[in-house]
């Protein structure tokens, strides 16, 4: 503060190794963001407390109990055939399988870690749509496969597993040998 007489800053009654400190007041602005902090803390400890508002715990808990039910779907092959049909759809698996599945099934289905999805053979499944869903979402974790349900959406499940039946009897580049049981239709 300044002296109203003098107009000179009045210092504080306390000095330490010969420093004197001045006694000026905290700027506004400082005051302003100071007090709201203290009203938001207020209004947050009260909507969290006796609101009602869900915990980070509470959050996590409603996300756990909905992924299985992406995963436990049971898949009817005449509705999900109604469902591949859908314009656009094999284009948009298509964007997704080139981000998550190229690298290991190559990007034509060819097949490089993972098996040839162009030919008729299938290690899991027949080769139906439904068995393409159910390995998606499920994965085949002893194969390196992850579970792709808890990574995706059941949409982008159902638009790789469009992309990945329009594959089958494709005739790509340098396939890889088959491998599984042939499935005839």
């Amino acid at each position: 503060m300044t002296d109203q007489n003098t107009n000179e800053p009045q210092l504080t009654e306390h000095a330490y190794d010969g420093i004197e400190e001045y006694d000026n007041p905290l700027p506004n602005w400082w005051l302003a963001t100071f007090f709201v902090t203290i009203i938001f803390a207020a209004l947050y400890y009260v909507h969290y407390t006796v609101g009602g508002g869900m915990t980070q715990a509470q959050e996590l808990e409603r996300d756990l109990q909905s992924l299985p039910k992406v995963a436990a779907q049971d898949f009817n092959e005449s509705d999900l055939e109604k469902l591949m049909a859908a314009g656009g759809i094999v284009e948009k698996g298509k964007a997704v399988y080139a981000g998550k599945c190229a690298a290991c099934h190559g990007p034509d289905g060819q097949g490089l870690i993972g098996p040839n999805l162009t030919d008729k053979f299938w290690l899991h499944g027949h080769g139906k749509r439904a068995d393409l869903m159910k390995v998606i979402s499920e994965g085949v974790p002893d194969k390196g496969m992850p579970t792709w349900s808890t990574m995706i959406s059941s949409d982008e499940i159902l638009q790789v597993a469009s992309f990945v039946h329009s594959l089958q009897g494709t005739k790509p580049a340098n396939p890889k040998p088959p491998q599984g049981e042939e499935v005839r239709e």
